[in-house]
């Protein structure tokens, strides 16, 4: 058979059928021969059933159930849970020795510049950058310098051989990420390069000076501490006279984002960049983008019974959730999207006895059925095509 076929002549075993369809009731010849197998007593009895004047009006026989072909996008999406928070919390470690003497209270935005802790009351600064603070810098010094400090001078493999007793000017992208930041915080006027200079150090200088600080013109090990932006202090993790050891204080990112546990299957669903719609508690919906995928530690909720992916969701519009609790979500992806395609819904779908699906299509000049090619099934609708079919015709539906 072709598509769009006219399938009503055809031999009855290739009729349709519709699945759990309901029985015809008994016509009144079948009544009568019933009646007739029964013995007098019984026969008489429902003669007289027959026969007894009916005391409510008969029921109308229910009107048939019909859809639409309709034209429109169809959208096949996958819903998992997500929760609306501040994110993940990281561990924040003193690398300078000495005694917590002040700690930032929690909820607080740290942003570039500002202190995030105070160790024997001198300043541990925030910075913006992704390369860990892990060297002193320096613009190179002799070693006997009253400024030396303990494994600083220490030259990066492959530098070349420097005279006894000095010590060589920092370089590498460490030394371009904090000129970077000290050109934010307008202390460096020249463009920024990965050579710790005279320039470097003169602008080093006045930093310290308006942090309290020695004016050394070098940048100890453990002065700064990198983040890729602004954090929001999220828990003390030691209190003010303790001696610094281990984490200080967990931080989050500054901003509210939703995460989500994702089976690892999904992959190729999940990738940065991918848009998506978040549903809140409230019943509020805002969209989103994937900012980050990564595989999810053993042991969180969800991640025991198969490989999972720890997804974090930027909010397109943060501001879209002043004022809302943090709570659960619900995050849809987008897994397959057919444009202006023509769509039935499912239950208008007759399997065919020849195999494949078809439709019944009911014309002012009668009905017919026809065969039909699916494509996407979603949301209940399924996307159909064929020669025969026109946006507006009307299909009989399964009962």
């Amino acid at each position: 058979m072709t598509q769009g076929e006219d399938l009503t002549a055809q031999a009855p075993h290739a009729q349709p059928r519709r699945a759990g369809g309901s029985r015809r009731g008994l016509s009144r010849r079948s009544v009568v021969v019933a009646a007739a197998g029964l013995s007098v007593g019984g026969a008489g009895a429902l003669l007289a059933v027959l026969r007894r004047p009916s005391t409510t009006a008969p029921a109308a026989p229910p009107a048939p159930s019909t859809g639409t072909i309709t034209r429109t996008t169809l959208v096949d999406v996958m819903t998992v849970q997500g929760q609306l928070a501040y994110g993940p919390e990281l561990g924040v470690e003193s690398r300078l020795a000495g005694t917590v003497t002040e700690l930032p209270p929690v909820g607080k935005i740290v942003s570039r510049g500002q202190v995030l802790f105070r160790i024997d009351d001198t300043p541990v600064v925030l910075l913006y950058g992704r390369v860990p603070a892990y060297r002193t810098l320096t613009a190179g010094r002799r070693a006997a310098d009253p400024a030396s400090t303990p494994g600083a001078g220490e030259a990066p493999p492959g530098q070349g051989q420097n005279p006894p007793g000095t010590v060589p000017a920092s370089h590498g992208a460490d030394v371009k990420q904090f000129e970077d930041n000290l050109r934010a915080l307008g202390y460096r006027e020249h463009t920024p390069d990965d050579r710790y200079n005279s320039q470097t150090a003169s602008a080093v200088r006045r930093w310290q000076e308006k942090l309290g600080l020695a004016q050394t013109g070098e940048v100890e090990l453990g002065r700064v501490v990198y983040a890729p932006g602004p954090v929001r202090i999220a828990k003390h993790e030691i209190t003010p006279g303790s001696v610094a050891t281990g984490p200080l204080v967990r931080t989050t990112g500054a901003t509210r984002l939703v995460t989500a546990l994702v089976p690892a299957r999904n992959q190729a669903i999940v990738k940065a960049a991918t848009k998506v719609t978040i549903s809140l508690a409230d019943g509020t919906e805002v969209t989103g983008t994937v900012s980050a995928v990564s595989t999810a530690a053993e042991g969180q909720p969800g991640a025991s019974q198969e490989p999972m992916l720890d997804v974090v969701l930027r909010l397109d519009d943060p501001a879209s959730v002043d004022g809302l609790d943090d709570g659960p979500a619900r995050v849809r992806f987008v897994v397959q999207e057919r444009a202006d395609v023509l769509v039935v819904p499912v239950g208008a779908l007759l399997a065919l006895a020849e195999g494949g699906f078809g439709l019944q299509l009911l014309e002012p000049g009668g009905s017919r059925v026809v065969a039909v090619t699916t494509g996407l099934f979603a949301d209940g609708k399924v996307e159909v095509s064929g020669p025969d079919l026109r946006e507006g015709t009307t299909v009989g539906m399964a009962r």
